[in-house]
């Protein structure tokens, strides 16, 4: 069952509009059948040129999905949004489904709830700012799940416990496109 935690700025959401997302967003509930609620955080921004940035993050038991679009018309940014959320799920599942006949450990990078993220204290150096801290559960993966798990979230990095050496580890894109990868000891 998916509950929506919906915010806006610059814009207000209408009734219709609310329920159009929960219509569209809430299409994705048959893929969530273990009976666990899940939450969808839905974030909607108007910018002065009229268009509407869509952003959605539905931390999920086994994965983490995020989807955003920015469009002159909100209801089409919902669609791309939901469209893209649905491409990941079935790519995920596809690609667990692959890993299970093989009989390789596979997990998730954050736990079933979502921890909101939180500012942290200003340091008093104005040389390093921290602004937002995030906790995470790393469970074990491999570094190709991994590189999957970054590019649903659209990070541009990804730390998981690597299931073969048990060892944090990161995967990171380079700036000519590649992948890196970082082990620890």
């Amino acid at each position: 069952m998916i509950k929506f935690n919906i915010r806006a700025e610059n814009v207000e959401i209408t009734d219709s509009i609310r329920s159009y997302i929960e219509d569209k967003v809430g299409k994705l509930n048959k893929y969530f059948n273990d009976g666990h609620e899940v939450t969808a955080y839905v974030n909607i921004k108007s910018y002065s040129d009229k268009r509407y940035k869509v952003e959605v993050t539905v931390p999920a038991k086994n994965v983490t999905l995020r989807a955003e679009n920015m469009a002159q018309d909100i209801l089409a940014s919902i669609d791309f949004v939901e469209e893209k959320l649905e491409r990941q799920i079935r790519k995920y599942k596809t690609r667990v489904n692959r890993k299970s006949k093989a009989n390789v450990p596979t997990g998730m990078a954050f736990g079933d709830e979502f921890a909101p993220l939180a500012a942290a204290d200003e340091v008093e150096d104005d040389k390093v700012k921290i602004v937002r801290t995030k906790r995470i559960d790393l469970k074990p993966m491999d570094a190709e799940e991994a590189v999957l798990q970054m590019d649903m979230l659209g990070h541009d990095f990804y730390v998981f416990l690597d299931a073969y050496t048990e060892s944090t580890s990161i995967v990171y894109r380079r700036t000519d496109g590649n992948i890196g990868l970082i082990e620890t000891d």
